[in-house]
């Protein structure tokens, strides 16, 4: 998070704690776990579509169009359509979604290193 000060110098809708901030709405786009799942998947390759339903465990079709395509819409994520018959769809993080993906790494090694200390305050939670 930024300062009130370091605020001041950007603009409204850089300001993650107003509801109605661009920023906000990036943020609440981004940060779901599929959305998240998806960029680590991509990584640094172009993926199909049916390989990254193959690779995120658990998302349905449906979640997983919508996310490709609000990270799209987003700047994430290029989708390039081969005219091919069916038509070959294929997905690669953008500048943006590398730069993200860094955070997403981040957070993936947080949660591999803490995996087990959550654990035992789940268990002690529930005791």
């Amino acid at each position: 998070m930024v300062t009130k000060q370091q605020l001041k110098d950007l603009p409204e809708d850089a300001d993650l704690r107003r509801a109605d901030s661009l920023a906000r709405e990036i943020f609440s786009d981004v940060a779901n776990k599929w959305a998240l799942l998806i960029i680590e998947a991509l990584g640094d390759r172009t993926r199909r579509f049916s390989e990254l339903r193959d690779e995120v465990e658990g998302v349905s079709h449906k979640m997983l169009t919508q996310n490709l395509r609000m990270l799209e819409r987003n700047g994430l994520v290029d989708r390039k359509v081969h005219p091919t018959v069916p038509p070959r769809v294929e997905y690669t993080l953008t500048e943006a979604g590398r730069a993200l993906r860094k955070t997403v790494d981040g957070l993936c090694d947080w949660t591999h290193r803490y995996l087990g200390h959550i654990e035992d305050a789940r268990r002690r939670f529930g005791a």
